[in-house]
């Protein structure tokens, strides 16, 4: 499995949308030591997540969230999934 993911600052309320097959461990990571788009701006919660059965769908989504670039987009999403 592959997900797609979106993490939120805890101090800014920013979003970060990525993917991975662990998702446990990026999520540490990017608490950890941080992405050069993720560092310095932590700590990062988990707030959605989708499944998907390859990698090839998974960066699919990412690009398609990625290319929406609205902040109230993103948070309509997260508060349904909720």
């Amino acid at each position: 499995m592959f997900f797609v993911y979106i993490l939120q600052s805890e101090t800014s309320q920013r979003f970060y949308i990525g993917q991975s097959r662990d998702l446990r461990s990026r999520v540490d990571y990017h608490n950890r030591y941080g992405s050069p788009a993720t560092r310095r701006r932590g700590p990062w919660k988990l707030v959605y997540r989708e499944e998907f059965e390859t990698r090839r769908q998974a960066v699919r989504r990412e690009r398609e969230l990625k290319r929406m670039k609205s902040h109230q987009y993103l948070q309509k999403l997260v508060s349904a999934s909720r």
